[in-house]
């Protein structure tokens, strides 16, 4: 166990409310009912040595080193495996205990190393912290029979390596792949003697099933499994906790460092989203924040055919501001806006939205959630009113049925994945609503009860069916509905739903999913006990994304699923922190809080605060921005933290508004793909260098602490500020704690929350945080909705705008994988690159053999929209008529054959269905051949203002 984080208790907690009594040690204990002898030990201060038990893991009694003496018993049981007794006297110390377990501990030492002062773990071994316990002194079996010292270290992993000659055969690496995260890819081969740890078929770990999720390196109480990074810097001397930068799930872990270096992540035991477990982008890829592409220094220039131009803080500041002032002089108040970043925190996001509602004059202000999850906020809120997820993660695992649609928690969300796989080894039902079969449809020790393999597109089809045979059947629960929702809209919706066009008959040549499927699947969801919905982009990214949304809502209405533990509407959010994007009041119709700008109440409450009167006309979403600049009346943009270019639909219509703009801002932390189009660059700061908090899936607000200095000189929020005071609108915060302060002050749902009051409550809170909710929110509308009743409405299906035919006969769907994230700006300057290097094109064998297409050859896509050329992946994983592909390298170009196609409430992108035709092609496409130029271009204008190449973590590419 690491020896920063702190005490290890050996087995898990008991969750019993029954106490008993028992004396260890001559000392009267009192604990809950299931509790092993050696967890009430440890809990009253009696260490028991111990080697193979951890309490992250199940007890396994194996290692021998934990026996102890219990009065009346025979032998000496191990007590880790063995629970407390009320009455039941132990000693855990006695001469012939100590005897025992030198033996046993001379056993181990006598086919292990000695090579302590060199080894990296040195100070850091419970191998060697236990023969200092138990007295070892001497080693009566030597070297000269067989042993393992020569086997040779496995170091194909890029973050940790294998070193089998240091193997005590614990099992404890084993059993965190099973237990913990769930892959079942390590082993114990061999027997006796011949015993080692063994990843896959005795492959090296790069080619096995291994995920590298760390959670074997974490439970190694050697140092057979260890860091690079330890091996190279030796180790930590004090840790930090903060929050991941990665996905939704906001895992909680301790940046251990030396100085200002981080010398590995480790996730926090106490982590309550995470709860000790990581992947394999928060456990080991964070190396990009030293990258040596990080740019620090702020640049301007007055085209963006010319070189940058390497200028002073206040220079930059100043010019950028003078622009802003300029542009609206000659454009007017509404010709300028901003958008603010899901991978900053909410005191930042917070203050970018400010500064264009108070300092720029309008609400032209938007979000990447905008192409996300902006249907989730709408769907929710005009169902339950409330427009976020209503349940824990914990909660999954009180479910009993679990349908998972448009989602692979498996790649985007891994470390809630690893939960919930966990809950359906239990026995909990899974239904998986997906075009693709994914790892979440088979994986080890799990399947899918019903995998509806929906054509892309259908999704209203499916919801709708399996309402209709909830209705039909009588399956859905009136009790619940009579006292909880709008009875009115509920007897409309179960008419329209129980129409003979939403049948799954009827819908079977829609969804392509056979109508006996359909019907099981909505049994097993209405009758199967606790059912909870979780959905992704899937769902979302669709042109009836938020009719989805309403009809999930439906769903979990109509069943009663809503309001405990076990249940629930779930979206799972993309980046680490869309949620609290949202919160923050990030839409242009919406302030902080979620309250309309035509509020008047609401706002009067921040014009007094804020000093200065706002609009009550909601501004420009990014649609609308990209063509109010090709119209020639939106020209200045400030974007922070996003890269528009990469991650919008149809990549040469916003490059085309952004060379139509006369001044765009960026602050990032590398020239990403939007900033060669910016006139003036501002360096921002990781996630190392943050104070702040994120909001998780789970609504829960999580601490981001700084763990170093920021690299460029300041923090994001003090540069945004420093950009108000520049255009005139004061700010002055002195540190993002008074930033949190005004958002409670000024939000209902916040009302509660301070970094005082999350540090109190165990580092998170999940709102509403307020008077009726001083501890926060688990789970959302117990007892009523939001809104007072929930409120069925119609979802009538309607088929995509997006037709195929003879030229365009295949539908083009996107996703994301494990080893990276988003447009890649982070991952690829990580060794995550070695499982997943280029973006690649998934097609059905009967459509690739139909082209002449063989695996890995270059086939071109072609879209209405455009054109781009990938490397083929021939794979049943797809069905046929349908092709699927990431977006993670800027020179694939997967959002260039993407359309304008949108949600009909929110303008969210239709990313998951386009009309394409694909053929083998020997060269890029003309969009890539251009890209090429105009990126060499850029980077040549940028080179010689790159940062030095600094200190750089072995984790950087």
């Amino acid at each position: 166990m690491n020896q920063l984080n702190g005490i290890d208790y050996g087995t898990k907690k008991s969750t019993s409310e029954v106490m008993i009594s028992l004396e260890i040690d001559g000392v009267a204990i009192t604990v809950p009912q299931g509790t092993s002898v050696m967890r009430a030990a440890a809990e009253y201060g009696i260490n028991v040595p111990k080697l193979c038990a951890t309490d992250s893991l199940e007890s396994f009694g194996s290692c021998r080193l934990c026996l102890v003496e219990i009065e009346g018993r025979r032998g000496y049981p191990a007590s880790c495996t063995t629970p407390a007794e009320a009455g039941m006297k132990v000693k855990t110390q006695t001469p012939k205990l100590a005897d025992i377990r030198r033996g046993v501990m001379e056993l181990y030492i006598s086919d292990h190393p000695l090579d302590c002062l060199t080894c990296p773990t040195n100070g850091n071994c419970e191998l060697q912290d236990m023969a200092g316990v138990v007295g070892l002194r001497d080693v009566r079996y030597g070297y000269d029979g067989s042993n393992h010292l020569k086997l040779e270290k496995d170091e194909s992993n890029p973050y940790f390596t294998y070193d089998a000659s240091k193997c005590i055969v614990c099992n404890r690496c084993v059993r965190a792949c099973e237990e913990t995260q769930g892959t079942f890819a390590l082993t114990i081969d061999g027997r006796g003697f011949t015993s080692r740890v063994s990843a896959g078929q005795k492959e090296d770990f790069i080619d096995s099933e291994c995920v590298s999720c760390g959670a074997c390196v974490d439970a190694c109480p050697t140092a057979t499994l260890t860091e690079k990074t330890v091996i190279m810097m030796g180790q930590a001397e004090h840790s930090k906790v903060t929050t991941c930068a990665y996905c939704g799930v906001g895992c909680s872990f301790k940046a251990e460092m030396k100085g200002n270096e981080v010398v590995r992540m480790v996730p926090n035991p106490d982590g309550k989203a995470n709860q000790g477990h990581a992947c394999v982008k928060g456990r080991f890829a964070w190396g990009y924040a030293t990258h040596k592409d990080r740019m620090l220094k702020p640049m301007i220039r007055s085209k963006i055919t010319d070189p940058w131009k390497e200028v002073s803080w206040d220079e930059a500041i100043n010019y950028a501001a003078s622009e802003l002032k300029r542009i609206q002089a000659k454009y007017g108040k509404d010709s300028i806006g901003g958008l603010v970043s899901s991978r900053c925190t909410n005191e930042e996001g917070y203050l970018v939205q400010k500064l264009v509602r108070a300092a720029f004059g309008n609400n032209n202000v938007d979000t990447c959630a905008r192409v996300c999850h902006s249907p989730t906020g709408y769907g929710l809120k005009v169902t339950m009113g409330e427009s976020a997820g209503t349940q824990t993660f914990e909660s999954v695992m009180k479910s009993d049925v679990i349908l998972v649609i448009g989602a692979n928690p498996a790649s985007g969300h891994p470390v809630f994945a690893s939960q919930m796989k966990r809950r359906i080894r239990q026995g909990a039902k899974l239904i998986v609503v997906d075009p693709r079969t994914t790892e979440m449809v088979k994986s080890p020790h799990i399947q899918a009860d019903y995998h509806l393999k929906l054509k892309p597109g259908s999704n209203v089809a499916i919801v709708n069916a399996l309402a209709h045979v909830i209705i039909t059947e009588n399956l859905h629960k009136p009790d619940f509905i009579a006292a909880r929702c709008e009875v009115d809209s509920f007897e409309e919706w179960a008419e329209f739903v129980s129409l003979p066009e939403n049948s799954p008959e009827a819908m079977e040549e829609v969804s392509g999913v056979p109508a006996a499927d359909i019907r099981g699947a909505a049994r097993l969801f209405a009758t199967g006990g606790n059912a909870a919905i979780y959905y992704g982009l899937g769902v979302t990214e669709h042109a009836q994304g938020s009719t989805t949304v309403i009809g999930i809502a439906n769903l979990a209405m109509a069943t009663g699923n809503i309001g405990r533990d076990g249940v629930g509407v779930n979206p799972l959010r993309g980046q680490n922190n869309v949620q609290g994007s949202c919160d923050m009041g990030s839409f242009p119709h919406e302030l902080p809080g979620y309250r309309h700008v035509s509020d008047s109440v609401a706002r009067a409450e921040f014009e007094a605060v804020w000093g200065c009167t706002l609009e009550s006309e909601p501004g420009l979403r990014i649609p609308n921005m990209f063509d109010a600049a090709m119209d020639g009346t939106f020209m200045g943009l400030y974007c922070e933290g996003e890269d528009i270019v990469q991650s919008d639909p149809n990549t040469q219509h916003v490059t085309a508004a952004l060379e139509a703009m006369e001044c765009i801002i960026v602050q990032d932390i590398f020239l990403n793909e939007t900033a060669k189009y910016a006139h003036v660059f501002l360096p921002g700061s990781s996630f190392l260098e943050k104070d702040g908090t994120f909001t998780n899936a789970e609504r829960r607000i999580s601490r981001v602490r700084k763990v170093m200095p920021p690299k460029s000189g300041y923090g994001d929020w003090e540069v945004t500020q420093m950009l108000s005071n520049a255009l005139g609108y004061p700010m002055n915060y002195k540190h993002p704690r008074e930033i949190m302060d005004e958002i409670a002050a000024l939000t209902p749902t916040f009302t509660g929350v301070s970094f005082k009051r999350i540090d109190e409550l165990g580092g998170s809170i999940q709102w509403p945080c307020n008077a009726e909710a001083p501890e926060g929110t688990p789970t959302m509308h117990t007892e009523e909705f939001v809104r007072g009743k929930g409120r069925f409405i119609n979802t009538k299906y309607f088929g995509a705008g997006e037709k195929v035919n003879k030229k365009f006969p295949l539908i083009l769907t996107t996703g994301r994988i494990l080893s990276q994230y988003n447009v890649g700006a982070q991952t690829r300057r990580t060794f995550n690159n070695m499982w997943h290097s280029e973006d690649r094109l998934e097609i059905h064998p009967h459509d690739a053999e139909e082209r002449g297409i063989k695996q890995d050859d270059w086939v071109g896509i072609e879209s209405r929209a455009g054109q781009t050329v990938l490397r083929a992946d021939i794979t049943e994983r797809i069905q046929p008529g349908v092709v699927y592909t990431t977006f993670h390298f800027p020179e694939s170009g997967a959002n260039v054959i993407t359309t304008n196609s949108s949600d009909w409430a929110t303008n969210c992108p239709e990313y998951k269905v386009t009309a394409v035709q694909v053929m083998p092609v020997a060269q890029p496409s003309e969009w890539q051949r251009s890209y090429n130029r105009f990126n060499r271009e850029q980077e040549s204008f940028a080179a010689e203002k790159m940062i030095p190449r600094g200190s750089e973590l072995s984790t950087s590419k």
